[in-house]
């Protein structure tokens, strides 16, 4: 019946083509379009219009994020049941993460809607799963909770996200690379080089991982946490090629090793001081 009215609806529409384009990615035909145009519109195209109304996707961005946290819940409480809240817990963050949401978005055909002034509109990394979470919005705005539960469990659940897949996958990239760096005893540092809070609801961070001084990862997140996380993921992907970075590292360890190892002339002068001293005195 849904379907029926929802069809009759749209051969009597005027914008036939954007609402052709939206139910190849929704699976349904959307009542008010205004919504999902608001989604699709990212903040670069105020700058353009100065003298207008600014208008952007980060409203419905904020309201998307809260239900795609409430839908994928819902969704792995029933899936996975008897698991206990921690292992729920991880996998929901696999799911919500900015990179799973940037490659949603471009495995549904999402990206090539976004309204963006940047040439390339993958180019920023966070453009994508914004939208993506702001068309989440919109639905809930159009249609209401239960059409957002669809369009998880209809359109994504097993076509794009395989739920025992990521249930299996460790994605602790941070733990694993210190845990490594213990176990080979190199050094390991994490540091947060900037953090961006201003004009915007969702500031963002940037971070780099060091592994003897040589940078090996730099990560762009949401948090601090999922910076760190992008960053080690990097520095992951160049231990396990062990590429010319990685032998680089290694040389790095040998020289700073070496360098502890050879005793300071203090230390040499105590010692030789210490080798020719008896109970009875210095001998001479």
């Amino acid at each position: 019946m849904y379907r029926l009215v929802d069809f009759i609806h749209y051969l009597f529409c005027g914008d036939k083509e954007f609402r052709r384009k939206l139910y190849r990615i929704l699976g349904f035909y959307p009542r008010e379009t205004s919504f999902y145009r608001e989604a699709l519109m990212h903040r670069s195209l105020n700058h353009h219009r100065p003298n207008e109304q600014k208008k952007d996707n980060e409203r419905l961005e904020y309201l998307g994020d809260a239900i795609i946290e409430a839908v994928v819940s819902d969704i792995l409480y029933h899936h996975f049941s008897g698991k206990k809240e921690g292992f729920l817990t991880s996998v929901r963050s696999k799911i919500v993460q900015r990179s799973s949401l940037n490659h949603l978005a471009k495995e549904i055909g999402l990206v090539s809607l976004i309204q963006s002034t940047h040439i390339n509109r993958t180019h920023n990394s966070f453009i994508p799963g914004n939208a993506f979470e702001a068309l989440v919005g919109a639905i809930y705005l159009d249609r209401g909770y239960a059409w957002c539960y669809r369009f998880f469990e209809k359109r994504l659940i097993d076509k794009h996200i395989d739920l025992k897949k990521v249930a299996k996958e460790d994605d602790n990239f941070k733990s694993r690379l210190i845990e490594w760096s213990q176990k080979k005893q190199y050094n390991v540092v994490f540091e947060l080089v900037d953090e961006n809070t201003v004009g915007t609801n969702s500031p963002t961070f940037r971070s780099r991982v060091c592994i003897e001084g040589l940078e090996f990862g730099v990560g762009f997140g949401y948090s601090k946490k999922e910076s760190q996380q992008l960053a080690a993921k990097e520095a992951m992907c160049h231990i396990r090629k062990k590429d010319e970075l990685y032998k680089k590292a290694i040389e790095a360890y040998e020289v700073r090793t070496n360098v502890e190892e050879v005793p300071r002339v203090e230390e040499t002068t105590a010692y030789v001081d210490a080798s020719v001293t008896s109970d009875e005195g210095t001998i001479s």
